[in-house]
C-alpha cells in the first residue's frame, strides 16, 4: 500500500502525517504537491490538516480548485481511497466526495483540546476494528469544525452507515454537553456510501507517538491497514 499526503500553502499538518505513517506505521509514503496532478500511483491519497489558502474565503473551499484535487476525485470516483483530516475534511466537502458542509464552530472561537470519540459505523474501514462500547481519545484543532446537513442527508447517512465518529465524553455518553463544536448529532466524521472517501475533524495522526502521550490514534490507522483491500 502506497500513501500519498498532499500539500497546499498553508498545510501544516502534512509532515506530521508523512511522520505518521513512515516512522510510526512503516508505510511507503509519496509527497505530493498541490500544483501537480500526477498521483505518482498512490493507492491512498490524504488530505491534511491546516490552513490551506489562510482559509481567506471557506476552509477548503479554495484548495478544492487547486489542479491535483480532480485527480483526487477521479480516484476516489474509480473506488480509490481519500481521507481528509480537518482543513482535508473541509475539501471533501467542498468538492462533494462527501456531503454536509463544516461550518463556525457554535462559541464562534477556535478549539484545540483533546475530545472523545465514540465510533459509530460498522463497516467503514477506519472503524470496523474500534469497539463501538469504548471511546478514543484524539486531539481537535479547528475553527470551522461544526457539521451541518439538512434532515434528509442526516437520515441517509445513518441509514448508510456512514457516520464515522460522534464527540462524546470518556464514558460513552452522546449529548450537548459533550459537542465541542455544535456539530447536528455530534457527528465528529463521515464516509460516502462507498466507503472508500473518509473525514473526520479531529486529527488522529497527533495522538500515534508514544512521546505525545496518547496512542488512540493508532487504533484508528491500525484498523485502515487492517482492512484495506
Amino acid at each position: 500500500m502506497k500513501f500519498g499526503v498532499i500539500t497546499f500553502p498553508g498545510s501544516n499538518c502534512d509532515q506530521d502525517m508523512v511522520y505518521t505513517l513512515e516512522s510510526m506505521l512503516d508505510q511507503t509514503v509519496e509527497k505530493l504537491w498541490h500544483k501537480d496532478p500526477d498521483l505518482k500511483g498512490v493507492d491512498f491519497v490524504i488530505l491534511p490538516g491546516g490552513f490551506s489558502y489562510g482559509d481567506y474565503l471557506r476552509s477548503g473551499a479554495i484548495a478544492s480548485f487547486s489542479p491535483i484535487m480532480q485527480s483526487v476525485i477521479e480516484h476516489a470516483n474509480k473506488g480509490g481511497y481519500v481521507m481528509g483530516i480537518c482543513n482535508g475534511y473541509q475539501m471533501l466537502t467542498e468538492t462533494n466526495l462527501l456531503g454536509g458542509a463544516l461550518l463556525h464552530n457554535d462559541s464562534q472561537k477556535f478549539i484545540c483540546k483533546n475530545v472523545y470519540l465514540k465510533p459509530v459505523s460498522k463497516s467503514a474501514i477506519i472503524t470496523q476494528d474500534l469497539n463501538v462500547e469504548e471511546t478514543y481519545k484524539i486531539p481537535i484543532a479547528h475553527g470551522e469544525g461544526r457539521f451541518f446537513i439538512n434532515e434528509d442527508g442526516l437520515k441517509e447517512l445513518q441509514d448508510n452507515d456512514q457516520i464515522l465518529f460522534q464527540y462524546a465524553n470518556e464514558a460513552g455518553l452522546v449529548d450537548d454537553t459533550t459537542n465541542p463544536n455544535g456539530s447536528i448529532f455530534n457527528i465528529a466524521g463521515t464516509t460516502n456510501k462507498t466507503k472508500n472517501v473518509f473525514g473526520m475533524m479531529p486529527h488522529p495522526e497527533r495522538a500515534v507517538d508514544p512521546n505525545l502521550g496518547n496512542l488512540d490514534g493508532r487504533k484508528l490507522f491500525k484498523s485502515i491497514l487492517d482492512n484495506l483491500v
